[in-house]
């Protein structure tokens, strides 16, 4: 206990939110294990503590089921109410890095995108949890998104629910060609494309996402990383070298061999989802929302026993495959510090088995618990999360830095103008070598 809780204390004897704060929760809830009914906190008015949450719109349910059932057990002690943001990640982060950065943010608890740790972290903004979510805590995770809320050795989140670039394929398509796998490397995937093509009449061969937008970097990535590249080492640029060129002239290649369409410099996943689905492609790389459009016949003319989703290829031979991490964490305002207590119980519940169970069954978002690719319910209910297992388990994260927004700009520039052939691999490369540097070095 500090000098100041001991001063605040005084001749008032200790609250029940004093007593939380002295650690009086630490035996009462575990990580994972749940949330003991009657926990949390209350002001000396006797009134519930009041947390703001904010997190994106949820059409399918999921998360409001979960504010009721916690509010429902806090009943008196803690209250969490949901503050709806934009939709888009780009608009949100820009609200909420606004409001951080005057100080008078109402919101408690960020439920943000997994490229923000880093960013708020280095300027203050959110709390360093690494005491309280604990390296056998994090065991219990899978590996990508715990990577995602580290920044400088503490830990500044906790993983929600993930997300992970993935490798589709017509199980059927290829199965009438000869074909009993997916291919392992880009230039296998060309050659079973030209065959499939050939006997079945599908357009395409793949489609993935080359516009000039943050997908577009992921993908651009992906490429990198499968060939033995990499961004950053520490906060040293090292994006020019022969490993990312071959991944991105390899992708590069993907367009002029004829493989992909030659409008893939401006397809988003909505347009390559749209080609998949429609029957038009034999490979797309995409993230797992897709599968579950499958089982529409108003949005897919392809059924979900056709396809299949496998890791993405690599350029050759003994190189690991590697998918872009997507999802979002949990992340303490700062400002909240006052009420961590409360807040880090709402974090726990969350967090426990038993919810992400609930949120992956009924808004389809997968689960971040390694236990949870094992439970039947949730790999019946939700496919994807057992088709694309290996995808979940080798994820890797965009760069972790302070300036990762300005660094996405950049390569989203590059990566776009190199996938067109308006300058060539070497001079991206070249660019961005100096450009990332810069910005590293301004931060």
């Amino acid at each position: 206990m500090d000098g100041e809780t001991i001063r605040r204390m005084g001749s008032r004897g200790v609250s029940r939110r004093g007593f939380l704060k002295m650690g009086g929760l630490a035996g009462a809830v575990v990580l994972g294990g749940g949330l003991m009914a009657g926990c949390g906190g209350a002001e000396s008015s006797g009134g519930a503590v009041e947390i703001t949450l904010g997190f994106i719109p949820d059409e399918a349910g999921g998360l409001q089921t979960l504010l009721d059932r916690f509010n429902e057990q806090n009943r008196g002690e803690i209250r969490v109410n949901w503050r709806q943001m934009p939709a888009s990640s780009a608009e949100f982060f820009e609200q909420m890095q606004a409001e951080l950065q005057s100080g008078r943010s109402t919101m408690d608890i960020i439920g943000g995108d997994v490229v923000w740790p880093a960013q708020f972290a280095a300027n203050g903004y959110i709390l360093d949890l690494s005491d309280r979510f604990t390296q056998k805590m994090q065991q219990n995770y899978l590996e990508g998104p715990i990577q995602a809320v580290q920044y400088e050795g503490k830990t500044y989140g906790v993983p929600w629910f993930t997300d992970a670039g993935m490798f589709y394929y017509r199980t059927d398509l290829l199965e009438k060609s000869g074909f009993s796998e997916p291919p392992k490397t880009w230039d296998e995937m060309k050659d079973m494309s030209e065959k499939v093509q050939a006997e079945s009449g599908t357009k395409f061969g793949f489609v993935f996402q080359g516009a000039q937008d943050e997908g577009g970097v992921v993908d651009a990535l992906e490429h990198i990383w499968n060939a033995g590249g990499d961004v950053l080492d520490g906060n040293r640029v090292i994006i020019d070298s022969p490993e990312s060129a071959e991944g991105l002239a390899l992708r590069r290649s993907l367009i002029t061999d004829g493989v992909a369409p030659q409008a893939s410099g401006d397809y988003t996943t909505q347009e390559s989802q749209a080609s998949f689905t429609n029957g038009d492609v034999v490979f797309m790389r995409n993230w797992p929302f897709v599968h579950a459009l499958l089982s529409d016949p108003e949005t897919s003319r392809v059924e979900p026993s056709q396809v299949d989703i496998g890791a993405l290829p690599v350029a050759g031979e003994g190189d690991t495959s590697f998918s872009g991490l997507g999802g979002w964490n949990f992340m303490v305002n700062a400002d909240a510090e006052d009420k961590i207590e409360e807040i880090w119980a709402f974090i726990e519940f969350m967090s426990a088995p038993e919810q992400q169970q609930t949120f992956a069954i009924e808004s389809a978002r997968l689960p971040t618990l390694k236990s949870l690719y094992e439970d039947d319910e949730v790999l019946n209910k939700l496919p994807v999360a057992r088709l694309g297992q290996e995808a979940l388990t080798n994820t890797r994260p965009r760069p972790v830095s302070p300036v990762y927004s300005d660094m996405s700009l950049e390569m989203a520039e590059e990566f776009n103008a190199a996938l067109k052939g308006e300058v060539s691999v070497d001079e991206a490369l070249a660019t961005l070598q100096g450009g990332l540097q810069d910005i590293a070095d301004q931060a």
